[in-house]
């Protein structure tokens, strides 16, 4: 579903990603992991093309985002993002917010993209609160909201970037019920995360990253459940977050 080969990105002459090579299959759930600064959520961004590379290729569903001839906006229409901060717009209510996208990207009639947005509202437990403003919602909410219109767009694949490091801690659970119930229905996801329960329950491999290098890329059992066979720096990183 995601070839990424050889991706390399630099911000003037500071390299942030380094020949980075991985492939995620159809309904794999791969969690990305690492220090501040390692290029993570610098890597989920380059999957649809919001930051541009500069060596490499990455194939979405057979399509390469570098062919000059792709339409990127249309690719982006099938592949779900998912933001630390929401983005939702907070002059629409939760209803339009579902919509508007729909509409304008896909084409879709008004009505039709009404049903497929209230119906996605519907999964992620929150019809209640569909003609709200994102404004009258607690994050937890408005996160599940953004889920909630990532779907709408029917995308073939869905990425994470740290959906929950902005939320309450007690709103951290019912987003990460949403995303386990989603992986569970066997949604292809790359999540960045630094919820390790989360992890070790869903993904099916975990990708470790430091300096913009991918140093590990390991299903879950041997990330977690060997960590005297991982590096030196993977090792550090698990003896911290696993001792909690």
């Amino acid at each position: 579903m995601i070839d990424i080969k050889n991706v390399s990105k630099w911000y003037g002459p500071f390299q942030v990603l380094t020949d980075c090579t991985t492939t995620i299959k159809k309904g794999e759930v791969v969690v990305v992991c690492g220090p501040s600064g390692s290029g993570k959520s610098t890597l989920i961004k380059t999957v649809n093309a919001l930051e541009p590379i500069q060596a490499g290729d990455i194939v979405v569903d057979g399509t390469s985002l570098t062919d000059p001839k792709t339409n990127l906006p249309k690719l982006r229409s099938r592949v779900g993002m998912v933001f630390q901060h929401f983005e939702l717009f907070p002059h629409l209510s939760v209803t339009e917010n579902l919509t508007l996208a729909q509409v304008k990207v896909l084409g879709r009639k008004q009505d039709d993209a009404k049903a497929r947005g209230l119906k996605m509202l519907d999964r992620v437990g929150l019809m209640a609160h569909k003609d709200k403003f994102p404004g009258q919602l607690s994050g937890g909410q408005q996160q599940r909201v953004a889920i909630a219109r990532a779907l709408s767009m029917d995308p073939i694949v869905m990425l994470f970037d740290e959906p929950t490091s902005a939320l309450d801690p007690e709103m951290v659970g019912e987003v990460l019920d949403v995303m386990v119930q989603l992986a569970n229905e066997g949604m292809t996801m790359m999540c960045v995360t630094h919820e390790m329960g989360f992890a070790k329950k869903v993904s099916n491999r975990v990708i470790f990253m430091d300096a913009g290098k991918i140093v590990e890329d390991c299903t879950k059992d041997e990330f977690f459940g060997k960590p005297e066979e991982r590096s030196p720096r993977a090792k550090d990183f698990l003896a911290k977050i696993l001792q909690h």
